[in-house]
């Protein structure tokens, strides 16, 4: 990757870490395109994410949002993307990511995750005891977002204060 243009910003990491509120603010930094993963499931289905894991299943929804990553990633423009948590959980999209892109993971703490996620209920995979479901997708993810090439956590920081830190490290990347 040294020495040649990076064109895509990937932010990967579980829920509630701050993918789309740093996304917006490194989009705006760079003068670059925000994609959101998820949205972009959406429309390219036409139907919330919601109905898809309720009416295919998490399988058939991985599918989907492999394809959608591909675009995103092989597209022309200059993009921060912010995936959805499990977008990780395919070797398909960590190698896409990686091949296509500077990855960037965000992590924090489960108090904070909880805190920021548990009054969210369009998220699929909460559906019951919250505390109980981030515990346990935490534990079966925590070596998920290991392949990227920056790791931040963003507990005890601001999300200014994270897209300092990943410009810092991607514009040392991009040189």
């Amino acid at each position: 990757m040294e020495g040649q243009q990076i064109s895509k910003l990937v932010l990967v990491g579980f829920m509630g870490t701050g993918k789309s509120t740093v996304s917006r603010l490194l989009a705006e930094e760079l003068g670059w395109k925000r994609v959101d993963g998820d949205e972009e499931i959406e429309k390219y289905e036409n139907r919330l994410i919601s109905d898809i894991f309720a009416s295919d299943g998490e399988a058939a929804f991985r599918e989907i949002e492999t394809k959608v990553l591909h675009q995103l990633l092989v597209g022309e423009d200059c993009c921060v993307i912010s995936t959805g948590g499990g977008a990780v959980l395919r070797e398909t999209n960590r190698e896409l990511m990686l091949d296509n892109g500077f990855v960037v993971a965000l992590k924090a703490s489960p108090e904070q995750i909880l805190a920021r996620v548990k009054t969210d209920t369009a998220r699929p995979l909460l559906q019951g005891d919250a505390e109980e479901r981030v515990h346990l997708l935490l534990e079966q993810r925590k070596h998920a977002y290991d392949f990227a090439h920056l790791s931040i956590d963003t507990t005890s920081m601001t999300a200014e204060e994270v897209v300092a830190a990943i410009m810092e490290q991607w514009s040392l990347a991009s040189s």
